[in-house]
């Protein structure tokens, strides 16, 4: 019988009317997209405070549930260069290795141990098998040597390193005389260094697979250290960064919740191991979610898909400039057929962080994958933001949120105005305080952190409070708060979009404005003679500020298969249509005065474009590759940049 006070409604018409209010309410609200992010936080809220109780922080207990339960035990974990481990084998070699680690090398309870090692099954094997017996990998990024290699041994007080056999030459003998010294370790003696060959793996194999107490795993907290994984090093020597026992359980219960993350999904990823990106969000996931970590070895942008494809994968994991390097690939059809096998796969999601939005939907479309899922963090972060994309509205951004999922980050985030000149957070003159940034306006992202007690979020850089103290900033909003600072430039606007802008410091000042070389990449990358951008300002003598200046692979580039090793000169009609399309759709003074055509892009072992070499370069002749092509723009063309026109604006001849 119906309320007294309501109409009497047919149910035929009640239930479409029902959803159609519900409709509208998700679309103008994003009802459910926050929905889904609520209950991934309750759900890694309350997984991880039950493994806290029960001390079992410690991931080894998930692989050993995951091992021992008929469920799952003789499902697929690892699949690696042709071979497979279940989830039962896995867990017998890791005990094979941590009683390798602690019969062989004495390696006890929360020592730290460094790993230097490309992508393996072995590599994985390596991690949790000091998790068995309690100690901590720091995770070496395999293509460091010198200077930079021998900075990050030192900093992680690791006395041993396993180093794989492919990587073997970086360790030159001047390096491993350094590293025989007693005074290597501040006095504590010197490092050792084992190679990881097929020999040594064949006797590891052989360890029995001896369960250790769990007293050797037991007292860990969630700020306590899971592992070491450095900074990428662009602006200085790498840093080690603290990954928590939190921030693994945080971070992949939710992440596996919000993507979906089944015991059905087959996750592959060639991105580097020694990263939080792969490391995490990949391997920890899949031993979280129970599903099935595919390793490559390496990042083939030919070979990725057809690798994928093989290994049957439902997700791909990208970083930075991955896709756009596949994507630039020619396209894969069957000889016999015709068939396009680009787009035959069981792929549903590419997860990854760096995705360019002049690339996201032509990735999509070419590939046939439904649903981008970007996101962006930092490895000494304390969140981040997420964005499961299947439409065009939150194409290209690093994450969203709705109505409810405003009242909530308001709590934890905050975007506020920049100093330009000093690159600080801009302060009140009178209060000393911060001031947040309109809506869609850009900023530096800041994160809550708890002003008590920061590091109970945020553990910072091992044995280093100075670096780590840097990245607090505190008396922001209000007096005695404290935020983690990211250093990047984000804007939110009033949809509950997040888009990334810019990195500090690569934003840079010319005519008195503020260039964001991220949002002129994204220009420039869409005109289809350019494959990459990577934008950067250069100091120019007797000229304020700096010039833009677009260091270029050109599609011509692209398809010749930089055979030469030098960059192919662009036809003047290039150079005229890359010149309209750049002054059509920048303002004039954001529009780069140079061009460098370049064979190929410097980028980090994480496929993140790396600026500061080319920074320092500038546009100086002499610090310039030959095999390189320098371009400046007269009028409205680019022509040739000459040593002639160098030596004009060294002699204050030329006012830009």
């Amino acid at each position: 019988m119906p309320l007294p006070f309501l109409p009497d409604i047919p149910l035929s018409l009640a239930l479409p009317a029902a959803a159609t209010a519900l409709a509208y309410l998700n679309a103008k609200h994003s009802v459910f997209y926050d929905a889904k992010l609520i209950a991934a936080a309750v759900k890694m809220s309350v997984r991880t405070r039950v493994a806290e109780r029960k001390d079992h922080l410690n991931i080894f207990y998930v692989l050993e549930q995951n091992a021992l339960s008929p469920k799952t035990a003789n499902h697929e974990f690892i699949v690696y260069n042709g071979q497979s481990w279940t989830f039962h084998e896995a867990y017998i070699t890791v005990l094979r290795f941590g009683n390798w680690f602690k019969n062989v090398h004495n390696v006890k309870s929360r020592e730290i141990v460094a790993l230097d090692c490309m992508n393996s099954s072995s590599f994985v094997f390596m991690i949790l098998g000091l998790w068995s017996i309690g100690a901590s990998p720091a995770l070496i990024n395999f293509n460091l040597t010198n200077k930079p290699l021998a900075h990050s041994l030192k900093v992680s007080t690791a006395r041993l390193v396993i180093v794989d056999d492919e990587v073997r030459d970086h360790f030159t003998p001047e390096l491993l005389q350094t590293f025989a010294s007693p005074e290597f370790r501040d006095g504590k003696g010197p490092l050792q260094v084992e190679y990881l060959t097929a020999d040594l793996e064949a006797q590891i194999i052989k360890e029995e697979p001896v369960r250790q107490d769990d007293k050797e795993r037991a007292g860990a907290l969630q700020r306590d250290m899971a592992f070491l994984i450095y900074t990428s090093g662009t602006t200085g020597l790498p840093k080690p960064a603290i990954v928590s026992w939190q921030k693994c359980w945080i971070s992949v219960i939710f992440v596996g919740h919000w993507m979906g993350l089944t015991s059905q999904d087959r996750f592959y990823t060639c991105m580097p191991l020694y990263h939080s990106s792969a490391a995490m969000l990949a391997f920890v996931n899949c031993i979280q979610c129970a599903s099935t970590l595919v390793i490559g070895r390496r990042f083939s942008a030919r070979n990725f898909m057809a690798e994928a494809r093989d290994n049957n994968a439902t997700i791909i994991q990208y970083v930075g400039e991955t896709l756009r390097y596949i994507l630039a690939t020619p396209p894969n059809i069957d000889p016999v057929t015709g068939e396009d096998l680009d787009k035959k796969h069981n792929i549903r999601l590419a997860f990854g962080n760096g995705l360019r939005p002049d690339i996201w939907n032509r990735f999509k479309h070419r590939f046939n994958i439904p649903t981008i899922a970007e996101f962006y963090a930092a490895t000494e972060g304390t969140n981040g933001s997420w964005n499961l994309s299947s439409n065009d509205f939150s194409a290209g951004a690093i994450g969203r949120n709705g109505t409810i999922g405003d009242l909530i980050l308001n709590q934890h985030v905050t975007v506020v105005d920049v100093d330009w000149e000093t690159e600080e957070p801009w302060r009140n003159p009178k209060t000393g305080l911060c001031r947040k940034t309109p809506r869609g306006d850009p900023g530096e992202l800041l994160l809550a952190l708890d002003s008590s007690d920061p590091n109970a979020s945020f553990q910072g850089y091992f044995k280093n409070p100075e670096a780590t103290e840097k990245k607090i900033l505190r008396n922001v909003l209000v007096k005695g708060d404290a935020y983690f600072r990211t250093g990047d430039m984000v804007r939110w606007d009033k949809e509950g979009r997040w888009y990334f802008s810019d990195r500090l410091g690569d934003t840079f000042r010319w005519k008195s404005e503020n260039v964001s070389t991220s949002e002129v990449s994204e220009v420039m990358g869409a005109h289809p003679a350019v494959h990459e951008a990577n934008v950067y300002g250069v100091a120019l003598p007797n000229h304020d500020g700096r010039a833009g200046c677009a260091a270029l692979i050109t599609s011509d580039q692209l398809a010749s298969g930089q055979s030469t090793g030098l960059a192919l000169e662009p036809s003047r009609t290039i150079l005229d249509e890359i010149a309209s399309h750049t002054l059509k759709n920048l303002p004039r003074y954001a529009a780069p005065i140079f061009l460098r055509v370049m064979p190929e892009m410097p980028a980090t072992g994480n496929m993140k474009q790396q600026k500061q070499d080319l920074r320092t370069q500038g546009v100086d002749p002499e610090q310039i590759s030959k095999d390189h092509r320098i371009y400046w723009l007269q009028g409205n063309t680019y022509v040739p940049f000459e040593r002639r026109d160098w030596d004009r604006i060294n002699g204050g001849q030329v006012r830009l």
